[in-house]
């Protein structure tokens, strides 16, 4: 039977409670909201922090989906399920709740929280690509106050983020809603991490693309936004040569790992085929 190391137990019952704990506590300590990727990493015992400070409390602060004044605000503790059944991501903000559906099963969407997604910093994890396509940024709390962070900065290696230890994330913001939007994976059995997958978020100016963006995930030792493959379909009207240029330019910006999920060719190759398909797709949404 595989269990944790031995650590203390706190719960926090507001965000400055919690800010306070993880400045008595130090580095060593973690914040614990869904667990479903801290608790078996702690069984594992690939993670060993000395406290774990408990803020499922924090859900009537933290957890909510709305579009106020046209940006999308996701807080931290906002499940998955919530991203899944939320009426103005599935009108407005397509790829979340395509994201949603690839991850994990039912019970990991009812308690893992959108916060935890970001905290992780899994290069594997669905959710990040999908918010760097649509050009989020999160904001953290701590004792000297509020900043924000874009999504794609967030991850500064594989489980590391920018995060400061007495930081704690707030929400994740969208500033505009695409006109079009995708995202594809492909998996070795559902539920699975990805071999590869991203997500892929258009404006556009009458028949032309006036902005693309592209987040990566598990073809990199972060999530990657591939910046070559936009500036190749940006001011460009969309079709299927300009899809195939702008997946091969994609496929040349990772910089995928060799494991049991395939090796890097071959996850290139997905990038190159699921990037013209979430074009077709994001295309086709955004012409309806």
């Amino acid at each position: 039977m595989q269990v944790p190391a031995q650590f203390e137990y706190e719960v926090a019952g507001s965000v400055d409670e919690a800010i306070s704990l993880l400045q008595r506590y130090g580095p060593e300590s973690r914040l614990l909201a869904g667990g479903h990727s801290l608790i078996p990493m702690m069984k594992l015992r690939l993670a060993f922090p000395e406290v774990l400070i408990d803020i499922h409390e924090l859900d009537g602060e933290l957890r909510y989906v709305r579009e106020e004044e046209g940006t999308l605000r996701v807080g931290a503790l906002a499940r998955h399920r919530d991203l899944l059944e939320s009426p103005v991501v599935l009108e407005r903000y397509t790829l979340l709740a395509d994201a949603e559906r690839f991850i994990a099963d039912p019970l990991v969407r009812n308690m893992g929280t959108v916060g935890g997604s970001f905290a992780h910093a899994d290069p594997a994890e669905d959710l990040p690509p999908a918010f760097v396509a649509l050009g989020a940024e999160v904001v953290a709390r701590g004792p000297n106050g509020e900043r924000t962070i874009a999504v794609e900065d967030l991850a500064v290696g594989p489980f590391e983020t920018a995060l400061e230890p007495d930081e704690i994330l707030m929400e994740a913001r969208v500033p505009k809603a695409p006109r079009g939007s995708s995202y594809f994976k492909v998996e070795r059995r559902a539920g699975d991490y990805a071999s590869a997958a991203l997500g892929v978020a258009l404006w556009m100016s009458g028949d032309e693309i006036e902005e693309a963006r592209i987040g990566m995930c598990s073809v990199g030792s972060t999530t990657l936004r591939a910046r070559e493959a936009e500036e190749v379909l940006e001011g460009q009207s969309p079709n299927g040569e300009l899809y195939r240029r702008a997946a091969e330019r994609a496929a040349q910006e990772c910089d995928p790992p060799d494991d049991a999920r395939g090796t890097p060719e071959y996850k290139r190759d997905l990038v190159r085929v699921l990037l013209v398909r979430a074009l077709e797709q994001a295309v086709d949404r955004g012409a309806s």
